[in-house]
């Protein structure tokens, strides 16, 4: 039994740590911040009712991994998700229904169905999108989103592409990777049935993992070091060193689960190659406006239209989520414009957002502000030709996070598959080390 820390308590830490553990490793667990969930996390709210999150977050069906974990702790992701078949319409019903049935065939019907597209539109989309399924869903890596979308025919281009581009990479079209937005839509309308499936978090964001991951560390024997800054020391008799308050201890082998910069920082002497490729990763913010109103939509998540002074793509009823009536929750991906406004420039997205909702979702009435997150560092730039760090770091060292390098954008689903991957790898190298050790 080897003895491993993990660093950091978000979902990449989190999914690493339960693989670790079963594993048979002796585990032990340290995270900064008071509770679970890294950027994946419940706020801590006065007063009663469900809690704020730190953002409105999306799974779709193609999460098998994330889904998978959820299940191995007891969980139903059907009492916990809304699901449904991939919908991206505007308040007034207009945008994209994907119906059941084989990938391809539901993604041709959508298309020709969506009839506030002239013909001309929806044919380019469905050439565009054949093009790509015949390339193998690949493409020069240079290529931003909006280059290669460069004869896609406007209307689509802006209320489908761009919006869904800024959802799912967090990057605007015009700078972000062709080839990891080609990946996602592989995977998420053409992987198979239900993999566009949109699943909402009906319960606040803590319950869906967080939480219980760390009850299940905690019965499972790990040792939980909650609200303590833990770091890497320097190769200790062929290990590894955590400083955790005023105590050193010893361990086999550490796996990093903090954020890119943190890990940075800590491997600036021991790893410098690899500190620097991962202090030279740019972010993008999200803001997620909170607001409360009398009504609902027509479905849990509508489409916005974005402006320069309309910032959010999308606009979520909570109450049909089974959670707080009466609150809604609108997205501004890509907010980096709105926050380089300086101290004011959450509030000045906040009201634009709430004037946004009053001009685009008339079955609302009475909006008003609740209150408005901005998450900095949301998630890393996924621009063109981007290098990410790799897992490995050194014997007995290793990263995981949505930024560690792999085919996907920051997602939860990345997170997970980079923790469970590089518990794997961890694993399998100290058992290597073992067998070498008896012979």
């Amino acid at each position: 039994m080897a003895r491993v820390a993990v660093i950091g308590a978000g979902w990449a830490g989190l999914s690493a740590a339960l693989a670790l553990q079963a594993q048979g490793h002796a585990l032990s667990l340290f995270e900064l911040a008071p509770q679970p969930g890294g950027r994946a996390r419940s706020l801590a709210m006065e007063g009663s009712g469900p809690p704020l999150d730190n953002g409105q977050h999306i799974l779709i069906g193609a999460y098998t991994q994330t889904l998978e974990l959820m299940r191995s702790l007891g969980l139903s992701p059907h009492e916990l998700l809304w699901r449904s078949p991939l919908q991206l319409t505007d308040a007034q019903g207009r945008g994209l229904r994907l119906p059941k049935g084989p990938p391809l065939l539901a993604f041709g019907r959508a298309v020709m169905a969506a009839s506030h597209w002239p013909w001309a539109a929806r044919l380019s989309l469905l050439t565009h999108s054949l093009r790509w399924a015949l390339s193998g869903f690949r493409c020069a890596q240079t290529l931003t989103v909006s280059a290669l979308c460069r004869t896609l025919h406007r209307q689509p281009h802006a209320e489908l592409v761009a919006p869904l581009c800024v959802a799912a990479l967090n990057t605007p079209a015009e700078q972000a990777s062709a080839q990891v937005f080609l990946r996602v839509l592989q995977d998420a309308l053409f992987a198979g049935n239900g993999s566009a499936d949109l699943l909402l978090p009906r319960r606040p964001l803590a319950e869906l993992l967080p939480e219980p991951a760390l009850q299940a560390l905690a019965a499972g024997g790990a040792r939980i070091h909650a609200g303590c800054r833990a770091l890497l020391c320097a190769p200790d008799s062929g290990g590894w060193a955590v400083r955790a308050g005023d105590s050193v201890q010893p361990f086999d082998a550490v796996l990093l689960a903090c954020p890119a910069a943190e890990a940075a920082r800590q491997l600036q002497a021991i790893a410098p190659d690899w500190s620097t490729q991962a202090a030279a990763l740019r972010y993008e913010p999200i803001v997620t406006v909170y607001l409360r109103a009398e009504g609902r939509l027509p479905f849990p998540m509508v489409a916005l239209q974005e402006s320069a002074e309309a910032p959010a793509q999308y606009l979520f009823d909570h109450g049909q989520l089974g959670l707080q009536a009466g609150r809604f929750a609108a997205v501004v991906s890509g907010a980096a414009p709105w926050l380089e406004r300086g101290q004011g420039g959450t509030a000045a997205c906040a009201e634009a957002a709430l004037a946004q909702v009053m001009s685009q979702a008339p079955l609302l009435s009475g909006l008003r502000l609740e209150r408005a997150v901005a998450e900095k560092r949301a998630t890393f730039a996924c621009t063109p030709g981007l290098r990410r760090p790799a897992a490995r770091i050194a014997p007995g060292l290793w990263a995981a996070g949505d930024y560690i390098e792999g085919p996907y954008p920051a997602t939860l689903e990345g997170a997970v598959r980079s923790g469970r991957q590089a518990a794997r790898s961890l694993h399998a190298e100290l058992a290597a080390v073992a067998r070498r050790a008896t012979h």
